[in-house]
């Protein structure tokens, strides 16, 4: 139970603590990841974002709505499908990305602090196969590339 104790505390003061830095950009630690993908990927199909964060399509839809009001990103219909839309970052989420980048790499730094570089590689390779258990447990398929990010 201490794993199933420390994910979860890990989990939660990650969370606030990325609240905190994120706060000046209007953004939380729910909607970080997605604009960071939106900037990299100008016109993502909303629809693929399902399958690479592992959330329900309702928090898609409501976080993608919550970046469009702060005006973080915009949405087109798709041309060959028009029941999806595609997503692009605004000039004022581009002109945030690499701050905002920053702070999720020092988030991390901090939370690997007293880990050296074997350490890591080894937490990471280990929190990513926990993921994948869980996530095949249930029945959740995944591309194994998308396990990398």
């Amino acid at each position: 139970m201490k794993i199933l104790k420390w994910l979860s505390v890990a989990d939660r003061f990650y969370k606030i603590y990325l609240d905190k830095q994120l706060a000046p950009f209007g953004i939380n630690s729910s909607q970080y990841m997605f604009l960071i993908k939106i900037c990299h990927s100008p016109g993502i199909l909303q629809d693929s974002l399902m399958d690479m964060f592992y959330v329900h399509p309702s928090n898609i839809v409501r976080t993608i709505a919550a970046l469009e009001k702060l005006g973080m990103i915009t949405r087109f219909p798709n041309d060959q499908d028009r029941r999806t839309w595609k997503l692009y970052p605004t000039d004022r989420a581009q002109a945030v990305l690499e701050e905002i980048q920053t702070v999720c790499k020092k988030t991390e730094e901090l939370l690997l602090r007293d880990f050296d570089e074997e350490e890591k590689k080894l937490f990471t390779a280990l929190l990513m196969k926990a993921g994948k258990n869980i996530t095949t447990e249930l029945h959740i398929e995944r591309k194994e590339e998308e396990f990398d990010d």
